[in-house]
């Protein structure tokens, strides 16, 4: 066997031993089955726990009743809404406990279909994973308990009729002991809502007392649960970035505190707190030059997440108002928004919140590039095509010399013929006789290895890309992809839609096997890149040439359609960039004889 097919081989099966690892360990599983149920209580920010009863969506009216009668559940159902509508946003904020928990993006549906439902961010109490963003005041001080409003207080909508873009609406509570409290709601042409939080101190004591903003979660959500993934609390700290998942919450990196399992980091400047899921995200963003207390808390006896923004305690003298502004992130983690919040507006490190994985200087500006083509373009598939263009133009001068070194080798194949004949058994003389010949010819065997090592980190920092970013999300390309974050949705069990019934349910075994169009071609161009050299004499390595373009294609059958477009393109840039060098330093490579070749074998196994 000689050393240029040992290094394909060894190229060849260290991509697969990769591949093989990554496929096992780190596809997605299917979503978790919903086992949580809605709780009643949350805590509060001055340790002690109140009711979080159901809050059931009534007739948009922009006015509150003088007087609520009738049973505590009449008296929540009666609670009146206040509609939010904005280019991006639609939904209701609640005006018991003035909380903003019900929200959907315009701009995102759930799937493909034109009449899916609309992705929904925060759901109130009494649907299905209750989650919300809520304000308040804690008592500081001697306050009595019911002198600050809570979860519970029914506020009065003092202006504004419907929550746009231009117009924000006030909130306002007197407690009838000297305290008016207001809270005043903005929100932008995205999804950055702006909070005013204000109290006004007509008695003739000094008042005490200090505002939060808390972002509840009930029961722990439907997660992708994927390995590289991050999906839970994200923080971050006077520039330090915090993660934890939902499981690791109840236990590790936690302290008994205030009756829930509890973490508490005190921010000096700047930072921010929340939840993040894959594409979407809610958080907490006090102004920056603020400090705060950054708490991230899990209750056992009600599963609940939350994350809370605490910030210093106020002291208002009589006849003063105390003015506090925090702002509320909840809506989609657009690349583009993200980055203008950051760079913009000065939230520090809130394109952190997109989780670029351990290889983030290969993801992010991979990523910027791919964004930037596709500004040009208008369409990610092709984007992705001109991007794999883009980084095989780059590696090119790395690919040359690997390639004029395969080259170089395969014209050396008479003289190592004639080594082995004048060695014969001595494997030792052949091993030192062959050395020399490389150094004598200026040939490295190890080159054919470097371009497949090299595009190793590049495709899993891709396929972070695809994964995890939302731009790619539903993306189209052509035909029948209409999302290049997802499988190729074709099967050969149909024969690709020509038959009447539909393709397996993507993770299913079954669609594991009925692979669709686009793996087909990936297993074909990998073949038609063997077929640049004769099939090997050896048996072994023979047979492993022959099943590993066919193992390659059934194990990213089930990968997004954007990383198999990526590794179509790869290789067959990869099989006119050999084919083309190894011309020019005198190699030529006959494909279609090889491809004979390799059939008339084939036959004359079969009749044996």
């Amino acid at each position: 066997m000689d050393d240029q097919n040992k290094n394909l081989i060894l190229a060849i099966v260290l991509s697969g031993i990769v591949m093989l690892v990554w496929s096992m360990w780190f596809q997605p599983p299917p979503p978790p089955v919903d086992l949580t149920l809605p709780t009643e209580t949350v805590q509060n920010s001055d340790g002690t726990s109140v009711a979080i009863p159901p809050s059931a969506t009534t007739p948009d009216n922009a006015t509150t009743p003088a007087v609520i009668t009738g049973s505590h559940e009449e008296q929540l159902k009666a609670a009146p809404r206040i509609k939010v509508d904005t280019v991006e946003l639609t939904g209701s904020i609640s005006l018991l406990g003035g909380r903003i928990d019900d929200l959907e993006l315009k701009s995102y549906r759930e799937t493909l279909d034109d009449d899916s439902d609309l992705v929904k961010l925060l759901s109130p109490f009494g649907q299905e994973h209750p989650y919300y963003a809520i304000y308040g005041w804690g008592r500081a001080g001697d306050l009595e308990a019911d002198a600050v409003p809570g979860p519970n207080t029914l506020w009065a909508l003092e202006s504004g009729d419907i929550l746009t873009t231009n117009t924000p609406v006030t909130l306002k509570w007197d407690n009838g002991k000297g305290l008016t409290f207001r809270r005043t709601i903005a929100v932008d042409e995205h999804y950055m809502f702006t909070i005013t939080q204000a109290v006004e101190n007509t008695s003739n004591a000094t008042r005490r007392l200090f505002p939060y903003g808390i972002v509840a979660r009930y029961g722990e959500p439907d997660v992708v649960g994927f390995f590289i993934l991050h999906e839970g609390i994200v923080r971050m700290s006077d520039g330090k970035l915090d993660e934890t998942k939902y499981s690791k919450m109840p236990g590790f990196g936690f302290v008994k505190t205030e009756g829930a399992n509890a973490e508490l980091i005190e921010v000096e400047n700047e930072g921010w707190v929340g939840f993040t899921d894959k594409n979407w995200m809610t958080s907490l963003i006090p102004t920056p030059g603020q400090p705060f207390t950054s708490v991230a808390k899990y209750i056992p006896g009600s599963d609940i997440y939350t994350t809370e923004a605490r910030l210093p305690t106020q002291t208002v003298e009589p006849g003063e108002t105390a003015t506090v502004q925090t702002r509320l992130f909840a809506g989609a983690k657009e690349w583009e928004v993200i980055r203008a919040y950051q760079n913009e507006d000065g939230i520090t490190g809130f394109l952190d919140s997109i989780d670029w994985g351990w290889f983030f200087f290969l993801t992010k500006p991979i990523f910027w590039l791919l964004h930037t083509l596709n500004g040009f373009v208008g369409n990610m598939g092709w984007s992705i095509i001109v991007l794999t263009i883009i980084i095989k133009a780059a590696l090119l001068p790395l690919a040359y010399k690997s390639y004029v070194s395969m080259a170089r080798m395969k014209t050396l194949q008479p003289e190592m013929e004639a080594l082995k004949e004048r060695c014969g058994d001595d494997k030792q003389k052949m091993q030192k006789e062959m050395m020399a010949l490389y150094k004598k010819e200026k040939v490295n065997p190890a080159a054919g290895c470097l371009p497949i090592l090299m595009q190793i980190p590049i495709f899993f920092s891709l396929y972070k890309v695809i994964f995890v970013t939302l731009e790619v999300r539903h993306a189209p390309w052509i035909g029948w992809i209409r999302d290049l974050s997802a499988p190729d949705p074709s099967s050969i069990l149909n024969l690709f839609g020509l038959l009447p019934f539909g393709a397996p349910e993507p993770g299913t075994i079954l669609a594991m096997v009925a692979i669709g169009i686009m793996p087909i071609l990936l297993g074909i161009s990998m073949w038609l890149q063997q077929k640049l050299n004769p099939t090997p004499t050896d048996k072994t390595q023979a047979m492993i040439f022959a099943w590993m373009p066919w193992v390659f294609m059934f194990m990213l059958g089930n990968f997004a359609s954007g990383l198999v477009l990526y590794w179509i393109t790869n290789n067959t840039i990869t099989f006119i960039q050999q084919y083309s060098i190894m011309r020019s330093q005198g190699a030529k490579p006959d494909v279609f004889g090889n491809i004979k070749a390799g059939f008339k074998k084939s036959r004359e196994k079969a009749k044996k």
